[in-house]
């Protein structure tokens, strides 16, 4: 067995070079043992294809493939948005629904114009999270996150990204991105998918 699948081994690598969601997942996984590691640590890794048609197939294939490169457990997850009147989408294309170098506030301004004429009652949509851990031996874990809502009819908030200036929370009574950091992370899907899989995890690693 790779060494880096025995019970002692400590590092993970996280499939994505943003600093935040590294040190999220740092504090995360601190009382299991585990320091995380995330694309900047691997230069040689280069941009991976996300071409599948789930969020669950898109972070099989970074963690699988990050997993390869590195000999470490490494873990990915895939999130979008999915709104029910537009029968689900933006979905996997959430980050790539105005094109493929869309920015946050292009996808946005998509987003209200293909629901111009939606009433509030019909713009229901949940943010959905699905996190994959793949072990060199083969091993996978996966645990998914949802959180439910509805499309605002104009951006409120500053903070947050993505859709979350858009994204309401009839439970808060705010959009995402009026919510702080901590409150976010304590209803998101992100949030719900990661403790999932933390659940599972010591059981998994044994």
């Amino acid at each position: 067995m790779d060494a880096t699948c025995s019970p002692a081994a400590t590092t993970v690598v996280l499939a994505t070079r943003n600093a935040g969601k590294i040190k999220e997942l740092n504090a995360l996984l601190h009382g299991f043992g585990v320091t995380v590691l995330g694309l900047a640590d691997f230069p040689a890794i280069g941009e991976i294809a996300e071409t599948g048609d789930t969020f669950l197939e898109n972070a099989r294939i970074k963690a699988q493939a990050v997993c390869r490169a590195t000999g470490h457990i490494s873990l990915a997850d895939d999130s979008g948005l999915c709104v029910d009147a537009l029968s689900g989408a933006p979905g996997v294309r959430s980050a790539r629904y105005a094109g493929e170098d869309a920015t946050d506030a292009a996808n946005n301004a998509k987003l209200l114009a293909a629901l111009a004429h939606v009433p509030e009652a019909d713009r229901t949509c949940r943010f959905v999270s699905v996190v994959v851990a793949a072990a060199p031996d083969g091993r996978e874990l996966i645990a998914e996150g949802a959180w439910e809502g509805r499309v605002a009819t104009a951006p409120a908030g500053v903070g947050g990204f993505g859709y979350d200036p858009l994204f309401f929370d009839p439970a808060a009574g705010k959009t995402a991105a009026e919510l702080t950091a901590a409150e976010k992370n304590a209803c998101s899907h992100r949030g719900k998918a990661l403790a999932g899989l933390l659940a599972q995890w010591r059981d998994w690693r044994a």
